[in-house]
């Protein structure tokens, strides 16, 4: 029965942090679109963080909690799922198309990312001054990305823009703002319960269980957190938009190293676990490494090919739950 209790605990945290996430992202989205922000640098700043918001907090409350291993697990685990599950499976519903930038950019930028975090935790721990390395490197990331879109957007983008904002007051109803502002507030604060009911409702599937705090954040809780990433790459390879789906997964990657892990250090200093650094680090090198080739040769990511990253993720997981 108590299992059957955290279980249900773990997925109430999960609708929450759903849940939570959308009212922030929908709530700042409009705020940012009334202070001005073109769509293009919305989706890079607004929505690329909000969707790891629950990542965010969730590893907050664990390092908080004294749960460092969910904390560091689930980033950890975020990103080998990301690829192997969420990349591999969208890619079965349609071959995803690579852009230039995520060669020449984003997928050097979350490989470096990778390895200076592996680099950093081989002591065993992240302090608050490697916390603040990483949360100044996702500010310098997203303030050129930010520069690149400004000059990059299409014309038709612009002239959607024009159009959608025209005879707009720079004062919008106050109306508007006030719903804004309660959806963001709303949003945190769903974040944050369902952060505690997901931490919360692991520790205690471990202890009943039998299984290590590390195992259920690299799992479950990274799972669970990666749901609206999933959902969100395959509504966009099943609309065609294929691009979207991989530069989703690469940006949440990076935010996952440099964001997650950077304000929680910064937030509370974290002990990694020995077996995170000597084994599971070393898979999430090394499916951005096999992520690479699939991008580079044929400049999209076939059927095939999201067949091998599902084939991978099984391999690892069985390897994982039989350690």
């Amino acid at each position: 029965m108590e299992l059957l209790n955290s279980v249900l605990l773990v997925l109430l945290g999960l609708a929450l942090l759903a849940g939570g996430g959308e009212a922030l992202v929908r709530g700042a989205t409009t705020l940012a679109r009334i202070a001005g922000l073109t769509p293009a640098v919305i989706g890079l700043t607004v929505v690329a963080a909000g969707t790891s918001l629950p990542e965010l907090v969730v590893s907050i409350m664990a390092a908080l909690r004294g749960t460092p291993d969910i904390a560091v697990g689930n980033v950890v685990g975020s990103n080998i799922f990301n690829i192997g599950v969420v990349l591999g499976a969208a890619a079965l519903v349609a071959p995803l198309a690579v852009n230039g930038a995520a060669v020449r950019l984003e997928w050097p930028v979350m490989f470096l990312a990778s390895w200076i975090g592996f680099l950093l935790m081989r002591d065993l721990g992240l302090d608050r001054l490697e916390g603040g390395f990483f949360v100044a490197s996702l500010v310098v990331f997203i303030a050129y990305s930010v520069y690149i879109a400004r000059h990059e957007v299409s014309q038709q983008e612009r002239s959607d823009y024009e159009r959608e904002t025209t005879g707009r007051s720079l004062h919008p109803r106050t109306r508007e703002l006030g719903l804004s502002v309660l959806a963001v507030a709303a949003g945190c604060g769903l974040l944050v319960l369902g952060g505690q009911f997901l931490v919360d409702g692991s520790v205690a599937i471990a202890r009943e269980a039998g299984m290590t705090e590390r195992v259920i954040g690299l799992t479950i809780v990274a799972a669970g957190t990666s749901a609206p990433e999933l959902a969100a790459s395959l509504v966009a390879a099943h609309r065609g938009r294929t691009d979207v789906a991989l530069a989703n997964i690469i940006g949440s990657n990076i935010f996952n190293i440099l964001g997650i892990l950077g304000v929680t250090a910064l937030v509370h200093p974290i002990p990694v676990a020995a077996a995170i650094v000597h084994t599971d680090a070393w898979w999430m090198i090394g499916f951005a490494v096999v992520l690479f080739p699939m991008m580079w040769t044929a400049k999209r990511i076939s059927r095939t090919e999201g067949g091998i990253l599902l084939a991978g993720y099984s391999i690892y997981l069985v390897t994982l739950l039989r350690a």
